[in-house]
């Protein structure tokens, strides 16, 4: 099936869709013209795969977004404004290279840091929003990560308005060392001033969430959502089952796993996103701005 497939691509793109396709040096396909699903390995058209926002048709699958991809399909066009755009990493331990590294990374993926924080609006409601790209070291927390949220959080508080973090990340950044482990009880501290003050806070976890991150703000949210499939867990699984020295269960630290356990309060698809965290605001008091 996969051969057909390929063939039959090839013949499109070559012209020849009534002959048989011969190896031709000077066109070869894209190589972004297909995706191939990790999860089920069904391969279909890059354009359809974008065209839904990076779901997979076959299985479901929610691929990993940017930040910049996120919020446009999340908050209401034309309305984000960032916090904090230029604060960028220092290299307080001194790890070797880590300045060059996030030099090039900040160039080929256009983010100072691996967080992009600021203020929305979501289909009128406005909401501090906070979006995490594993672009970025796999969205590790370092001290950007970890500062970025609890100014974001802390200016939610003062200004009544709730927080939706969108979480995915390998864990606490080691090119930081102890600084890295500190932004955990930093953050869930902004998150327990923003409960005193009242005000609503989500946590949507994607694929994946884990380490540091699952231990500190990710798992505090009011309400805690997970796309389809997310994997979100702390230690990875074969630490676990070589600790216990038991063989864990298929779907271990899924979505749907967490979900049976209470560790998730419920799985919303990503077309489905927008209008669910809308619909949880307005249950929670939250109006339109022209409403307030």
């Amino acid at each position: 099936m996969l051969e057909d497939l390929f063939k039959n691509v090839t013949k499109r793109f070559n012209g020849n869709e009534n002959q048989e396709t011969k190896p031709v040096n000077n066109n070869k396909i894209p190589d972004d013209l297909l995706f191939k699903c990790p999860r089920c390995r069904n391969v279909i058209f890059k354009e359809d795969y974008m065209a839904v926002n990076k779901v997979c048709p076959a299985c479901n699958y929610h691929g990993r977004l940017t930040a910049q991809e996120r919020i446009s399909i999340t908050v209401d066009k034309g309305s984000f404004r960032p916090f904090d755009p230029d604060m960028v990493s220092k290299n307080p331990i001194n790890f070797p290279d880590y300045e060059q590294k996030q030099k090039a990374l900040r160039e080929s993926t256009g983010l100072k840091d691996a967080i992009v924080t600021g203020e929305a609006l979501i289909r009128g409601i406005p909401v501090v929003i906070g979006v995490m790209d594993t672009r970025y070291m796999m969205a590790s927390m370092g001290s950007v990560v970890g500062e970025k949220i609890t100014r974001a959080i802390e200016r939610a508080a003062e200004n009544k308005m709730p927080v939706i973090l969108f979480t995915a990340s390998g864990g606490a950044r080691m090119q930081e060392g102890i600084i890295s482990l500190m932004q955990m009880a930093k953050t869930s501290g902004a998150v327990a001033k923003l409960g005193e003050a009242g005000q609503l806070y989500i946590t949507v976890l994607t694929d994946p969430t884990t380490g540091g991150v699952t231990a500190s703000f990710a798992s505090l949210g009011d309400i805690v959502i997970a796309e389809p499939k997310a994997l979100v867990g702390f230690a990875g699984r074969r630490v676990i089952e070589g600790t216990i020295k038991q063989r864990l269960p298929d779907d271990f630290q899924l979505a749907e796993f967490l979900i049976e356990k209470g560790f998730v309060d419920m799985i919303v698809e990503r077309k489905k996103m927008r209008s669910v965290l809308s619909h949880i605001m307005k249950l929670h008091g939250y109006k339109k701005r022209e409403d307030r």
